[in-house]
């Protein structure tokens, strides 16, 4: 294998020389969100545009950004690729991005950069298929995400002007999904992956089902934006935002009523994508096709996985691949990075807050910097000593990087917190059985904010929970304030003894850290002195005070009919007392001394994730007229009462 210099002064009869139309791209430089700026890039890089051939003969387009000092003077580059269903304009040669790259660092350093629409989004050709399952016996002639990957690789490699033949793939979110399917019986030349906040599995976690409920307001928004493309490959459309009518997403989506609603009101049957979640309620042979984690074993490049505690989307991803990677023949390289993020939040800004809660220190910077760039640096051009850790792991309360060996780490011992009578929330286990019952109504569910809102927040999962916990639908546990700290590192695993007088419920569980009533507000300085002799200055009315604030450190709605099995569902007998159980995803929180650990249970969590009738029924068909009330019942106490388990660092005292 060898990179060309010669077929560029060939000339290439698969390079665009028309700009696409419709696209612009900003001219001013923004070293502040990462951006060196479209002059920067223009002066150091020249443009170009190939329709790669893929095996079948189908041709995907791909925008590459050469350093302009391989033509002047010799000089060689490896490849950075990304591949992505979201578009990579602008189009056109000589149109271009104002980034290179994951960081300005990046761009700085050089590398040959590589943009690919997947097949069948915007200019690229063939079908498209929403996270094309992975096919492991695959013919000569079968295409899927790894084959696409590995043929772009490997035409790029010989045909590319000053390429070295080494390759690293990153990637955010479902360009994340794509490195995964990537480092699957990868490319020779591909030797460094970074699959960041990738989606890996729709429905165990991801984007649009955790724990069997549907993510409502997520997968609304989000695939009214995201379409089918119409006719031949041609850029993006111009298209426009959908109009909610309303600032209030909790009134619009109630008053959308059941989910068998959406299509004829709102998407106007233009939205395949939105049907098929919708088709699809349990883990059912569709969604299990199309987990690309179970084939992750044997991978052979270096692996960085990222994502970020606060991903409101997928969270579970990074977590889920680097558990199955580490039992199934790791790769030689396989380090988990998390950090105080929300999703993709790691690639721009500062990264030193996510809503009202401040980690005094630059968390995104420190990434970019000291983590990402270093990783890619060393395993494509050899600088830097290449040592990574296991994990790289931002842990939240003390607000300090850490590096493990192991994720979890080995220090953790499994420790459990009771739900006990009278709202405690205990380290032993009481002896005294008993209940906690509450009136649950899909037509009056608990929001999941507090704020008027459309959609999904991205920082929701920092929210202060103080206003569910006055809710007579919302049950809430705590222990006495904490005389020393407690960390928790790993899952949280949730066992409730429940009953309801329905035939469904959801049980969503909230994990919560209680803040001391004297806790100062970083987030919100008091306001400056006034001049003398000058009215006072008063503080804004909507500034959050920290004192006593419930920040939710994690969250997972369960529903109730798929406690035995997501494959097949099965009602409630009601009244009659049943466990449901499962696994939280990971944190690395300490719960610092004068704080309290806080459980919330209530049964709706809207519009967040949809609402359960309380009727077991196909959920995505049910009429207005099935959604009823139902009292739910929360057991404490005695020998098999509620309790969730944890990994701490040391036994409470």
């Amino acid at each position: 294998m060898r990179c060309s210099f010669a077929l560029f002064l060939l000339g290439v009869p698969t390079v665009f020389a028309q700009p696409a139309p419709n696209q612009s791209a900003a001219t001013t430089q923004n070293p502040a969100n990462g951006n060196p700026g479209v002059p920067f890039v223009r002066e150091n890089y020249s443009k170009f545009e190939y329709r790669i051939p893929m095996r079948d003969g189908v041709k995907l387009f791909t925008s590459v950004y050469i350093p302009k000092d391989v033509f002047a003077d010799g000089k060689t580059y490896p490849i950075m690729l990304t591949r992505t269903p979201y578009n990579v304009r602008p189009y056109g040669v000589d149109q271009y991005r104002d980034n290179l790259g994951p960081s300005i660092a990046f761009a700085r350093e050089k590398f040959i950069f590589v943009y690919q629409d997947v097949r069948g989004r915007f200019m690229s050709e063939g079908d498209y298929v929403l996270l094309h399952p992975h096919n492991p016996k695959k013919g000569t002639a079968d295409t899927d995400e790894s084959t696409d990957t590995y043929d772009t690789i490997d035409w790029l490699i010989k045909n590319l002007p000053g390429c070295v033949p080494k390759v690293g793939m990153w990637g955010i979110s479902q360009p994340g999904f794509y490195v995964t399917a990537g480092m699957i019986d990868a490319h020779p030349a591909l030797v460094a992956v970074s699959p960041q906040a990738p989606v890996t599995d729709y429905y165990l976690g991801d984007d649009s089902y955790h724990n069997g409920a549907f993510m409502l307001a997520h997968r609304f928004s989000f695939y009214q934006g995201f379409r089918q493309r119409i006719g031949d490959p041609a850029p993006p459309p111009t298209t426009v935002p959908f109009d909610y009518g309303t600032p209030d997403g909790y009134q619009f989506l109630l008053e959308m009523g059941s989910l068998a609603n959406a299509d004829e009101k709102y998407f106007k049957h233009n939205s395949p994508y939105w049907l098929t979640n919708l088709a699809h309620p349990t883990y059912d042979e569709f969604w299990q096709s199309h987990a690309i984690w179970k084939y992750l074993k044997g991978i052979k490049p270096a692996v960085m996985l990222v994502g970020g505690w606060y991903d409101n989307q997928d969270l579970q991803g990074p977590l889920r691949q680097h558990e199955f990677m580490e039992k199934n023949t790791p790769p030689p390289v396989d380090m988990l990075v998390m950090g105080p993020w929300t999703h993709g939040g790691f690639a721009r800004g500062d990264g030193d807050r996510v809503g009202n809660v401040n980690f005094g220190s630059k968390t995104g910077v420190f990434y970019r910097e000291r983590i990402e760039f270093p990783f890619f640096l060393y395993h494509l051009k050899g600088k830097g000593d290449g040592k990574f850790p296991k994990a790289w792991v931002f842990e939240t309360g003390t607000n300090q990087w850490l590096q493990f060996d192991t994720w979890p780490p080995k220090i953790a011992k499994t420790k459990t917190l009771y739900l006990a009578p009278k709202g405690d929330l205990t380290w032993q286990q009481s002896s005294s059985a008993g209940y906690d019952e509450y009136l649950s109504d899909p037509n009056k569910p608990v929001p999941y904010i507090a704020h008027v809102v459309l959609g999904m927040r991205s920082d929701y999962m920092t929210e202060d929970q103080r206003f569910a916990a006055s809710r007579p639908d919302v049950l809430v546990y705590r222990t006495p304030a904490l005389d020393h700290d407690v960390t928790i590192f790993g899952p949280i695993s949730v066992d409730l003894k429940v009953s309801t007088t329905g035939t469904d419920s959801d049980f969503d569980v909230k994990l919560i850290d209680v803040y001391p009533g004297d806790y100062p507000d970083y987030n919100n300085p008091p306001p400056p002195a006034s001049a003398p002799g000058a009215p006072p200055r008063v503080e804004p009315a909507n500034a959050i005070k920290m004192g006593g604030y419930q920040q939710l450190v994690r969250g997972e709605p369960f529903r109730g009919k798929f406690r035995k099995s997501f494959e097949q569902p099965i009602p409630f007998e009601p009244g009659k007392p049943d466990r449901i159980t499962f696994r939280m995803p990971d944190i690395a929180h300490t719960f610092r001394e004068g704080h309290r650990i806080m459980v919330q249970v209530q049964s709706s969590w809207f519009p967040l994730t949809d609402r359960n009738p309380q009727k077991f029924l196909d959920i995505p068909k049910a009429l207005s007229t099935d959604f009823v009330k139902a009292f739910e019942r929360v057991y404490t106490g005695g020998p098999d009462g509620s309790h969730i388990t944890v990994q701490i660092t040391e036994s409470p005292q």
